[in-house]
Parts: structure tokens; C-alpha cells; sequence
């Protein structure tokens, strides 16, 4: 498999990418639309839903990422591999979610999963993290009751972050008060494995989408 080199930080507010994609029909991208839906945001090279694709044919998986190249490749991938229950989207998520998940299948959106997120350490820089309050926002309108996300990184104060964004929206209650200690997904993204192997801390939580 050739390697896609990519710059590793992409600025959200460029000119490039402010203009969001049409979300596509769906009847056309999965075999079996009205599955339940993983969305995976931040998906870079897509191998973490490439694999849960293939371990769980009865959902479908979406990833969304800003790097374009990176897409181009995961959507190869897929196809070699010729998966039905995968894409991915070349999208800024911070102006495409909303009209993306109005587009789905009703319901279908069941779980969120946010790995690893480019920190963006100046703080100058900081609202370029994808995890904003309209992010979190319209995860709340669109996922089900009882519906999951799962959020992990290895900068502590990147999922200090995330994980206070959640809790400050009424609708999501975390699983735990403490990080996990394991992943409770069955698939460990790239950098999760890289990150472990180095004896470094991963830093994770749950939210659910509280039934009220």
C-alpha cells in the first residue's frame, strides 16, 4: 500500500475549506442504508474503521476527514477490500455536520467515535479544535437516546477539553468520572497502539445521550 504524504495540521478556517460538500445518497453509498451508522470524526487514514467495517458487516461506518489525500486513499482502500458498509468524506466538520446527519436515514446515527485529535497547542490556536460547542451541539439533536460517543487522546489536557464540552451540554452523561483504562471499542486506532507501545498514557472516555 503506498504511503500518503499529507501535512499534519490542516487550519479549518481557510478559505478552502468553508465551503461544505453535498452530503451524498446514501441508497447509493451503503448496501444496507438504514443500518446502524458509526460516525468516526478525525478518521485520517480510516485503517480504525476499515477494520470495525470488516468485523461488523451489520453497521455501517462513515469517516470524515479534512485531509483530502487521506481520504482518497481510505475510499481505495475500501473499495480493494470491497467493503458496503464504508466511506469516507473529504469535509471540514465544523460547517458540514449538521447538513450531513440531516441527510442520513432516521436513526441510523448510533455512535460518535472523536480519537486522537489534532491538541493544536498554541493557545491562539485552540478554536481550531474540532471539538467545539456546536459540534457537541448537534451531536445532541441528532443522536438517539442512549446513543454513544467515545472520546480519546493522549495530550491530557486535549480530553480534559472534549470531555468538558460534553459535560457542559445537558444531554450527555459521562460513563465514568474517571479515564478508562481500557478501550472499549474491539479496534485501537493507529496512534492508540503507537502511543502504548512508548509506555504513554491514553487518555479515554464514554458519553451517552441521556434518555430525558
Amino acid at each position: 500500500m503506498p504511503v500518503v504524504r499529507v501535512r499534519q495540521h490542516v487550519n479549518p478556517f481557510s478559505q478552502k475549506y468553508q465551503q461544505p460538500p453535498e452530503p451524498p445518497d446514501w441508497s447509493m453509498i451503503y448496501q444496507q442504508p438504514n443500518q446502524a451508522l458509526h460516525l468516526d470524526i478525525g478518521c485520517a487514514r480510516g485503517q480504525f474503521l476499515l477494520t470495525m467495517a470488516e468485523q461488523q458487516p451489520d453497521w455501517n461506518f462513515l469517516g470524515l476527514e479534512i485531509r483530502e489525500p487521506l481520504v482518497v486513499q481510505a475510499n481505495q482502500d475500501r473499495d480493494r477490500l470491497a467493503l458496503t458498509n464504508l466511506h469516507y468524506i473529504f469535509c471540514n466538520v465544523n460547517n458540514f455536520l449538521r447538513p450531513l446527519l440531516q441527510s442520513l436515514p432516521a436513526g441510523t446515527l448510533q455512535r460518535v467515535s472523536i480519537q486522537f485529535p489534532d491538541p493544536w497547542f498554541k493557545k491562539r490556536h485552540q478554536k481550531r479544535r474540532v471539538v467545539q460547542p456546536g459540534v457537541v451541539e448537534v451531536l445532541a439533536e441528532f443522536l438517539p437516546p442512549k446513543g454513544l460517543v467515545f472520546l480519546q487522546s493522549d495530550v491530557e489536557a486535549v480530553a480534559i477539553e472534549m470531555c468538558d464540552r460534553f459535560q457542559q451540554h445537558p444531554q450527555f452523561q459521562r460513563q465514568s468520572p474517571t479515564w478508562l483504562v481500557t478501550n472499549p471499542m474491539p479496534v485501537s486506532t493507529e496512534r492508540e497502539r503507537s502511543t502504548l507501545v512508548k509506555g504513554e498514557p491514553v487518555y479515554r472516555a464514554v458519553f451517552f445521550k441521556s434518555s430525558v
